[in-house]
């Protein structure tokens, strides 16, 4: 599925920045520290001073531009195709022309990342308010921001945790003449920072990326960085029987994508009524799956001052004995035939970026999966985007979620639904658990499949109600 991880400097370089004018246009760090930017990642397994080509590329530009190379750029360096893509989205979201100021962008950002309690995303977006001449008043939490940015809370909270209750009502009620009213070309930019932020926090927690503190060789509230050696993501050893049952795993994984590609092309199809009993079944399985153990959480954390109602989560969409929500059936409201579009019209440019972003993540492949060379990755990687979707209430119509529960084994399932659904409960043992002879470059890959298909998923919901509203 992913290639080797890159080799990288010895020694731990948390984050670097541009070299003064007139300087060699290499990569300098400022620092030199014991750990890194990931609990999870060895250091080692990370592309630093050493980065050559495209990536070495990336990291300039970002220099030059941002003055800086963070964490999570740091880790997502292990695909420069995608990190290419995000930059560009991320840029014209907070640095390009659009219709929020500058600074109501990354405040948007604090309260999308604070819903998750991301100290790491929020303590950036702090850092950037202010240098773009935020007032600091607002920094005392969310009751010191003006009306306007406060009447975001009840769709934040709604996008972060379930999307499917989002309404044109709401929508309406933010869009309603007045002095505090937001135009819809500033609520589609808000939607799509809100969105951004709460995949990006599910990233930061499901990569281990270490609040800045705890690089720094502070006291942190996350897991302790592994110490395993070797790229495979395991910190158990693999040698003896234990590699055996992993490299078992890899093997039992690729003859079910074999025979399931195999079966596509010679089944004649399976009835419709079949297919959507396969979703229930898959929905009603994903009950089950639930965070293994809570992660320790830091006591009166200092993000909570910009969150109401912390209480409110993420529900299982489907309960029993409850009335669920109807399902949201993908083809009666698609990204490439309605979102794009509607983005387009409202927002122009990040319409494509996203897109283009979509379709890289979903087609990135290196044709290996661990130690094997020449696999074709398609059918698991649909398994897993869908899989997101799932869990959100999303269902296609045409696709097999029988393939779902061949293709992913029960930790990956405790994975995918923790990072995406309530990603401040990941730990370190619930990223060990999966795909135990796989590379860290591999499980990264995972990671932006879950940022970007949750994505996805959130604005499918938004942008509906948009669209119910303007109809």
């Amino acid at each position: 599925m992913l290639p080797p991880a890159s080799p990288c400097c010895p020694g731990g370089l948390q984050e670097y920045r541009a070299c003064g004018a007139g300087q060699d246009r290499g990569i300098k760090a400022t620092q030199r520290l014991g750990k890194g930017p990931s609990a999870f990642i060895p250091l080692r397994e990370i592309p630093q001073q050493g980065a050559e080509g495209s990536l070495r590329q990336l990291l300039v530009e970002a220099l030059l531009s941002a003055g800086r190379v963070d964490s999570v750029s740091m880790v997502m360096g292990l695909h420069p195709q995608y990190l290419s893509s995000f930059w560009k989205t991320q840029r014209l979201l907070l640095r390009m022309d659009g219709p929020l100021p500058y600074h109501k962008r990354h405040y948007i950002a604090i309260m999308a990342a604070a819903r998750h309690q991301c100290t790491y995303l929020v303590s950036l977006h702090t850092e950037e308010f202010l240098q773009v001449g935020g007032n600091p008043a607002w920094l005392q939490g969310l009751h010191c921001a003006p009306p306007k940015l406060r009447n975001l809370n009840e769709i934040n909270k709604l996008l972060a945790h379930r999307p499917w209750l989002i309404t044109k009502e709401h929508i309406e009620a933010l869009l309603k003449p007045g002095e505090d009213s937001w135009s819809l070309a500033e609520l589609v930019q808000a939607l799509v920072l809100l969105t951004h932020y709460h995949s990006l926090a599910s990233f930061v927690f499901g990569c281990g990326i270490s609040p800045k503190e705890e690089q720094d060789g502070g006291q942190g509230c996350q897991p302790p960085s592994p110490h395993s050696k070797g790229s495979p993501a395991s910190d158990d050893s693999m040698e003896g029987s234990g590699g055996r049952d992993a490299m078992q795993e890899v093997e039992v994984l690729m003859e079910r994508m074999k025979l399931l590609q195999e079966s596509q092309l010679e089944e004649e199809g399976i009835t419709q009524e079949e297919l959507e009993t396969r979703f229930e079944l898959e929905k009603t399985e994903s009950l089950l799956v639930a965070p293994s153990e809570v992660a320790e959480q830091c006591p009166g954390s200092s993000v909570l001052c910009f969150v109401e109602d912390p209480e409110f989560g993420y529900k299982d969409f489907t309960r029993r004995g409850q009335q669920a929500p109807p399902t949201f059936r993908a083809q009666d409201y698609t990204w490439e035939d309605h979102g794009y579009s509607l983005i387009n019209r409202l927002y122009p440019e990040v319409g494509q970026l996203l897109d283009e972003k979509f379709q890289v993540v979903y087609n990135l492949t290196y044709h290996t999966l661990a130690s094997l060379r020449g696999v074709d990755t398609s059918v698991l990687r649909r398994a897993i985007w869908n899989y997101v979707h799932c869990v959100f209430g999303i269902r296609y119509d045409d696709y097999d979620y029988g393939e779902v529960n061949q293709l992913l084994e029960r930790s990956l399932k405790v994975y995918i639904k923790t990072v995406a659904c309530y990603p401040e409960k990941t730990t370190r043992r619930t990223y060990t658990q999966f795909w135990r002879h796989f590379k860290h470059s591999e499980k990264v890959h995972v990671n932006l499949l879950l940022l970007e298909a949750r994505m996805q998923a959130a604005l499918l919901y938004a942008l509906r109600a948009v669209t119910r509203y303007m109809t």
